[in-house]
């Protein structure tokens, strides 16, 4: 069972990486900032558009790297649309320590939705290889970098 789980994370994971959702850019946006990966050559732009309420109604990237990075971004604008820059920066905070291993993870991942929780957790895995932490982590950054109005992040 456990084997046909992962199985399954991986076929999702590879499709988001070659067919990512999301990857443009938009005519218009609010903020952009710009996510580096120097230690495998990642590098992403993320677009967000907020409207008064800081409700994120559009989110796209552009970029280059790993299919794990590309497969982050991808997951990464279909859940956050329509969240709160609030809640969204909750989510990515979740998502981290999911992917370090951090036990804060299941307290602040109680207030999303399972099929919320369960896109994240498919890319959770790369918590078994540190160095993949930060191309699963880099759209994330680099999206609360926009949120917060810097223009550009790094892993490093």
């Amino acid at each position: 069972m456990l084997d046909d789980l992962r199985e399954l994370y991986q076929e999702v994971i590879l499709d988001h990486g070659k067919n990512p959702r999301n990857f443009r850019r938009p005519e218009s946006f609010s903020r952009e900032a710009v996510g580096n990966n120097p230690m495998c050559g990642d590098a992403l732009v993320i677009y967000l558009s907020l409207d008064d309420d800081q409700t994120i109604t559009d989110v796209a990237f552009q970029g280059k790297g790993c299919a794990i990075s590309v497969a982050s971004a991808s997951m990464m604008t279909e859940v956050v649309k329509g969240m709160t820059v609030e809640k969204a920066e909750a989510l990515f905070k979740a998502f981290h320590a999911m992917c370090t291993g951090d036990d804060d993870a299941s307290q602040i991942l109680d207030s999303f939705d399972e099929e919320t929780v369960e896109r994240l957790r498919m890319l959770a895995g790369v918590r078994q290889f540190p160095m993949r932490v930060k191309c699963a982590t880099l759209a994330w950054h680099t999206m609360d970098a926009a949120v917060n109005g810097s223009h550009e992040i790094s892993t490093e």
